[in-house]
């Protein structure tokens, strides 16, 4: 009984109310303005399989199947991507907290750091003014977490990945790094490989903060209309990546 009431809330509370109204004008349309009928119900369907988890997860899979972690990384320093950051909300040792995706990568880069004790490279600023320096509050949390203060390199001027590729780059050539391990969402790996090979670094790939399941499952609640979220971060990965390559 849940999923059928979650069924139907999905077509009657934003965004998937929009799809309901705009198919009812459709059907109201279609007796006198056909022309008008079939181009709101193109516009009706165009929004409904925007909306829906299925459409998400089939652009997002191509994304985060490109790169696989290696079984055993080799390199010989660990770069983390910053994903966002609150400026003050409180912690347990200070303010600010990474976002979701931010809070993922920091979790696998520290557990690569326990599994090959390499140094690591923060690289994340201050991107808005209500948001917090990402690397600056990364390594709070990784002192925290028992990673000493010499092993973790902050650069905090980055707020785009083709900024954060010209830093590290900085950074590699200024400690003699050659052999990056490169840590980020799977859904943005692509894209970063994509800028920091543009840059000359060639860097092993270690994607994280997997958005889907990577087998693919159909049932009813893959076709009610939600936030459509999935589906607009992958398409601003793909035109990242076709923007990236000018």
């Amino acid at each position: 009984m849940e999923y059928v009431i979650k069924f139907i809330y999905g077509f009657l509370l934003p965004p998937g109310l929009f799809v309901t109204l705009l198919a009812a004008f459709s059907f109201q349309l279609f007796r006198k303005k056909r022309k008008s009928a079939y181009l709101t119900g193109g516009l009706t369907l165009f929004m409904y399989l925007s909306f829906i988890p299925l459409t998400g997860i089939l652009l997002v899979h191509p994304l985060e199947e490109r790169y696989h972690p290696p079984t055993v990384p080799r390199g010989d320093v660990i770069v983390m991507l910053g994903g966002g950051a609150t400026l003050d909300t409180p912690d347990m040792n200070g303010s600010g907290q990474l976002s979701g995706n931010a809070a993922n990568r920091l979790l696998t880069t520290y557990r690569l750091y326990r599994q090959t004790k390499l140094p690591i490279i923060l690289s994340g600023g201050k991107v808005y003014p209500d948001s917090g320096v990402e690397a600056e509050i990364g390594k709070r949390q990784l002192i925290a977490l028992g990673v000493p203060k010499d092993k973790i390199i902050v650069e905090k001027k980055s707020i785009t990945t083709k900024t954060n590729a010209k830093k590290t780059k900085q950074l590699l050539e200024r400690f003699h790094f050659r052999r990056p391990i490169l840590v980020t969402s799977a859904f943005h790996m692509p894209r970063a490989v994509l800028i920091f090979n543009k840059q000359g670094m060639h860097v092993t790939a270690y994607p994280t903060d997997y958005l889907e399941s990577r087998k693919v499952f159909l049932y009813p609640g893959q076709f009610v209309p939600s936030n459509g979220g999935v589906a607009f971060t992958a398409l601003k990965e793909y035109v990242g990546i076709l923007a990236s390559l000018f």
